[in-house]
């Protein structure tokens, strides 16, 4: 039986929510799986992304072929580090005991990373709302009144017809 880490859609339309299971290549998108590994709601900013690392890492061991998402999410969250790491473990590289502190301390740095990158983002938005706040506010122009141009060219034509008279 081919396995493969996909999504599983539900929500509402134009409001997804996904299930990152592990099912049968052959069942629907939306169809039986084996077991669920974590959730992904693309619709919260930032995305929020809830995975079971070591459930994840357990099907990767077994074979299972992640899908393209799923595979960015698993990569952002961790999980094809960790096995790459459990990799090492069977092949004497690396010792048992040091997988996991090396997986918490990259997590750390992941986390700083990535709450720098939002307190980054919060400073711009609230930037440009500062900016269209300070800007001021466009006043729409009145033309001028043309009455008294016409006045001054009614009183020089007026003279002009006084100076001919003459």
């Amino acid at each position: 039986m081919a396995t493969r880490l996909r999504l599983q859609r539900h929500g509402a339309k134009g409001a997804p929510f996904y299930k990152i299971v592990a099912a049968d290549s052959r069942a629907r998108r939306d169809g039986k799986y084996i077991e669920q590994v974590g959730t992904y709601n693309p619709t919260t900013i930032p995305a929020t992304i809830i995975l079971d690392v070591d459930k994840a890492v357990k099907w990767l061991q077994n074979g299972a072929e992640p899908t393209t998402t799923v595979k960015a999410i698993l990569s952002y969250k961790g999980a094809l580090y960790k096995k790459h790491l459990l990799r090492g473990v069977k092949l004497g590289v690396v010792k048992a005991e040091d997988v996991e502190t090396k997986f918490n301390e990259w997590a750390a740095q992941k986390d700083g990373k990535v709450l720098d990158h939002k307190a980054k983002a919060d400073a711009k938005k609230i930037e440009k709302n500062l900016a269209v706040v300070n800007t001021p506010a466009k006043v729409k122009e009145v033309p001028a009144e043309e009455t008294p141009a016409t006045e001054n060219t009614e009183e020089a034509g007026t003279e002009a017809n006084t100076e001919t008279a003459e």
